[in-house]
């Protein structure tokens, strides 16, 4: 039996037609021959392959993000060099893609608050060991151990801490478009006991390859597409001059400034003297002063004139009050 598109494949490829990405006019007699020795397109592979690319626009650039975020993170933790590259970005079913992770190493469930659903971060098998190794301090000239058997409990509750900095990364790495509180909810080494969506859904998923050195291993990103949908709009203006992400890093820096300690100075009167004068000063000695005690104080922000006020007590402790600005 032909494979049927799906409700959302026949939107894609009413969508790519709108856009003019699929022509709809036939091909002139003369150019017709030029096809007779063409190869078939299954055109249901087409519309998978393209899917992700027109219903999530730009998430390459976050998935980017989070790899160099992840790589500095695991290097400094680690204490070796960790460079992480995306590898590729895939549409599939649910769980048709988990049940090829059977010989995976370290599965972890993590929540993306507010967004529903979470998303999966996968470990391959000689990667997990490769890491465990290199946590319990083996040293780097040997060779890695290759085990064909599931991690056990203690091992995965020592890669928690790994995948709790992926956590942040993928946080930090969405921080323009939502601010998203990540979090490790658990890790299995059982496909078969992790669900974090309906069986037949769609999902995302992003391939990245960790290089240690001449060691490798891929590490997987599992989106469900409802997870992303809220951020497609988002997503779509990321790269744009319209986005609204371009003030939020405004409103980052004013809330920092804003955060800035300053120094303020109440001051009562001022007067200016040789050096030798100020070197001579011993205890005892009298000051005078160019100031009236009826006169406001001048409240200096920075050495600058701001504010004018005089002084009193306010709950046992000494204060001021303002009284003008400085124009």
């Amino acid at each position: 039996m032909e494979p049927i598109l799906s409700r959302q494949e026949i939107a894609d490829l009413l969508s790519a037609i709108k856009e003019g990405q699929v022509s709809t006019e036939a091909a002139a007699p003369e150019q017709a021959a030029k096809f007779t020795n063409a190869d078939t397109i299954n055109l249901l592979h087409m519309a998978n392959k393209n899917s992700c690319q027109l219903r999530i626009p730009n998430l390459d650039i976050i998935l980017d993000a989070f790899a160099q975020n992840y790589s500095i993170s695991l290097t400094n933790q680690l204490q070796r060099t960790f460079n992480i590259s995306r590898i590729s970005i895939d549409c599939t079913i649910f769980n048709e893609f988990m049940a090829a992770q059977k010989d995976s190493g370290a599965i972890g469930v993590l929540s993306l608050d507010p967004l529903k659903h979470g998303c999966l971060f996968i470990l391959d098998q000689q990667l997990s060991f490769t890491m465990l190794e290199i946590m319990l301090g083996a040293s780097s000239e040997l060779d890695p151990l290759k085990l064909a058997r599931k991690l056990t409990t203690i091992e995965l509750n020592i890669l928690k801490s790994v995948m709790s900095k992926a956590c942040d990364d993928l946080s930090k790495a969405l921080r323009p478009l939502i601010d998203l509180k990540s979090s490790l909810i658990k890790i299995e080494s059982n496909s078969r006991l992790v669900s974090i969506t309906d069986s037949d859904a769609e999902v995302v998923v992003g391939r990245f390859k960790i290089q240690i050195g001449n060691l490798s291993g891929e590490l997987k990103l599992l989106f469900p597409v409802a997870t992303l949908d809220p951020l497609k709009e988002r997503l779509k203006d990321l790269l744009s001059v319209r986005t609204s992400t371009f003030g939020e890093w405004s409103d980052q820096l004013i809330h920092e400034l804003l955060e800035m300690s300053t120094t303020i100075i109440a001051q009562s009167g001022t007067i200016t003297m040789p050096l030798s004068k100020v070197i001579s000063f011993k205890q005892g000695d009298i000051i005078p002063l160019d100031y009236d005690p009826n006169s406001p104080l001048r409240v200096l922000i920075e050495d600058k004139l701001k504010f004018f006020a005089r002084p009193g007590i306010h709950a046992g402790k000494r204060a001021i009050s303002l009284t003008g600005v400085y124009d």
